[in-house]
């Protein structure tokens, strides 16, 4: 009788065919998402960004309008992420850093996913490790839910059995860039590096 067990090459190329089967609906439902039609052929609306209103990093409430006339680059994550959020915010800084003037008008912008931690205080402590125009957001847990939801984010807890603060949090890791009027103009995945990024940014607000 054939032995019905898989090898263990079998499996590695069964959960190899699985892994690329989500990569390749996890890229083609982003492509939906960040390229709908403007031109009255579909919604006509982007469907990333939106309202919101938030604290920063000083404690002062602002809204979505309190940034209008600015380009924003917007990242979420949370302070107690051990390496992909700061390697974000390494490249954003380093990217703003290189396109030097061409930057003025671009408003970097943190906002966390772990409201419960992430305070005005540590986020202002946090943010200041980066480029010095970052505006590290936060609120309760309803308005967090709420910018995210605007911005597609995905984000969970990840329970830890160290303690009930003791956790990490899974989220979706893109930078997106906004125009002046808060619309979406680009996307730019976790794996775009400083020279990418910035490249990707001055195309985007070329005239």
């Amino acid at each position: 009788m054939p032995n019905q067990h898989y090898s263990p090459s079998r499996l590695q190329r069964a959960l190899a065919g699985v892994a690329l089967l989500l990569a390749v609906a996890i890229a083609g439902a982003t492509w939906f998402i960040v390229n709908q039609p403007r031109d009255g052929t579909g919604t006509g609306i982007a469907l990333v960004g939106g309202p919101f209103s938030l604290s920063d990093h000083n404690g002062q409430r602002v809204t979505d309008k309190t940034f209008l006339g600015r380009n924003l680059l917007v990242v979420f994550g949370f302070t107690y992420c051990p390496d992909v959020c700061p390697t974000e915010l390494q490249v954003v800084t380093a990217a703003l850093e290189s396109l030097g003037s061409r930057a003025d008008d671009i408003q970097p912008l943190f906002i966390t996913i772990d409201p419960q931690r992430d305070t005005p205080e540590i986020m202002k402590q946090y943010v200041a490790n980066f480029h010095p125009r970052f505006v590290g957001l936060t609120g309760n847990l309803e308005e967090i839910a709420a910018v995210a939801k605007a911005y597609r984010v995905y984000y969970a807890k990840v329970d830890s059995k160290s303690g009930p603060n003791d956790y990490l949090m899974d989220h979706t890791s893109i930078m997106y860039l906004m125009d002046k009027q808060g619309k979406f103009l680009k996307h730019f995945s976790y794996t775009t590096d400083a020279a990418a990024l910035a490249d990707g940014i001055a195309g985007a607000l070329a005239p």
